[in-house]
């Protein structure tokens, strides 16, 4: 850092505004993604998902809670699950300051994870997230959406997620989904998206690319979670597996996540 090139005022301008060509190429080819994202089909969603939620049963027709439309984070939170995922729970931080803009422009939100809704419940308090966070452990919804895989099919056998057969040995893998609710209460699956695809979600990036240093993922992974944390974590050691999921310093005496 301490040699890269420092120039004269005017020279910095002209590079400045040679970089500005190129980010606003990037901007119309997003808004143009962006239209192309939109003008998908739709599947309709024939099945009837039932969730468990802290009140009881909810119906996904429920979780749209009367607008049209439902944002959906497939959390990876496996039934028995005592290490976190920190790349969800970094994306579940963002949505946050997002959700009171997002209910008012007729968008609803919500985390599902296959773990029992017992062992969501006191992880979202923990958290301090205020978003609507449901339990499929009765449901099929995870399988259904290529994000929870039968342990054969995990461990030694092929899966289908983001698109394509792969091998990854884990019974549960994260994504984003997004539905469509018409006046008749007839319900649209209209986008998914796994891998890095969600990152642009991830506002913090956002900052990070426009500062000096970058992500500064320089760690064993190459990814977040070289530093990401459970947001209550940092500053309390710990380590993070190269699959995203994060062990305490002296997790023998760690509380449940």
């Amino acid at each position: 850092m301490e040699q890269h090139q420092v120039v004269s005022p005017q020279e910095w301008l002209a590079a400045r505004v040679e970089l500005l060509k190129r980010e606003k190429e990037l901007t119309r080819l997003r808004d143009s993604i962006a239209a192309q994202r939109r003008a998908l089909p739709w599947v309709k969603i024939e099945k009837e998902y039932v969730f468990d939620a802290p009140e009881g049963p909810v119906t996904l027709a429920d979780l749209f809670e009367g607008r049209s439309q439902l944002f959906v984070k497939h959390y990876m939170f496996a039934p028995g699950q005592t290490t976190p995922c920190v790349g969800c729970a970094f994306e579940a931080d963002h949505v946050e300051g997002a959700l009171v803009h997002l209910n008012n422009h007729d968008v609803s939100y919500a985390a599902i994870a296959r773990a029992p809704i017992e062992e969501i419940e006191p992880f979202r308090r923990r958290m301090g997230w205020r978003f609507r966070f449901v339990s499929s452990y009765h449901s099929d919804f995870n399988y259904d959406f290529n994000v929870s895989f039968p342990p054969e099919q995990a461990h030694g056998g092929t899966i289908y997620y983001n698109y394509q057969e792969r091998q990854i040995p884990m019974e549960d893998l994260s994504g984003d989904s997004v539905f469509y609710r018409n006046a008749d209460g007839e319900i649209f699956h209209t986008y998914s998206s796994f891998g890095r695809g969600p990152e642009d979600l991830l506002t913090t990036y956002a900052y990070l690319d426009m500062t000096p240093k970058g992500r500064n993922e320089t760690g064993p992974h190459h990814t977040l979670a070289d530093w990401v944390r459970p947001h209550d974590r940092y500053g309390k050691g710990g380590t993070v597996e190269a699959n995203g999921r994060y062990h305490p310093a002296d997790e023998a005496a760690s509380e449940p996540v």
